[in-house]
């Protein structure tokens, strides 16, 4: 089956495309603060590894909610970069553009830290891909590494550092802010990847 990414640009799905090497990736750009940066740090994994890439633009923002969004948090968000529903917007804007393009397999880069928010558990990735494979084209959804720590994601991946580099986690805008839960993510998992080089794969 072919596969495709969802490909935020963030250190976990840029680890999940080294390691798994999809035969195509997905930006949206849905109106979130750092959609440019991560559009960038997604088209440089993706041209090192050849993988075509596509930008697919939404104009959610005033959907949105928290950080991301500029906003204040709804009073439903479990934490301050909760966005109504957004994983299951972002994985049907990526499936009904990679349906066209013959994928079959949609990845999620969701690691373990992610079940602070309903849209970040192993429930509902089999509730949603359940759903998807449901309706015509049966595109199956699936996180890899919703098992794994980011570090440990990274490990396995075995992503060269540079390239690991690459990746924008800032919630608030297209250069890190530095004190938002994305930035303060992105610090903790360089510091316990102290020493890491990667491989050339």
């Amino acid at each position: 089956m072919k596969s495709a990414l969802l490909l935020s640009g963030g250190m976990d799905s840029i680890a999940l495309a080294w390691w798994k090497r999809p035969d195509m990736a997905f930006t949206v750009d849905y109106g979130q603060l750092a959609a440019a940066a991560e559009v960038v740090a997604a088209r440089a994994v993706s041209e090192r590894l050849q993988v075509p890439h596509y930008i697919i633009r939404f104009d959610g923002r005033e959907l949105g909610s928290g950080d991301m969004a500029g906003s204040t948090p709804d009073v439903h968000a479990p934490a301050s970069d909760w966005w109504p529903y957004r994983n299951q917007l972002l994985l049907t804007l990526a499936g009904m553009k990679a349906i066209s393009l013959g994928a079959q397999r949609l990845w999620v880069g969701t690691v373990a830290s992610d079940g602070s928010h309903q849209d970040g558990t192993p429930r509902f990735v089999d509730l949603i891909s359940k759903l998807m494979q449901s309706q015509e084209g049966g595109m199956v959804v699936e996180a890899p590494a919703i098992q794994l720590q980011t570090s440990d994601l990274v490990r396995t991946s075995g992503i060269p550092r540079d390239l690991l580099s690459w990746a924008h986690s800032c919630h608030k805008a297209s250069v890190a802010c530095g004190n938002c839960r994305g930035c303060n993510k992105y610090f903790q998992v360089w510091h316990e990847l102290e020493g890491y080089v990667g491989d050339a794969g």
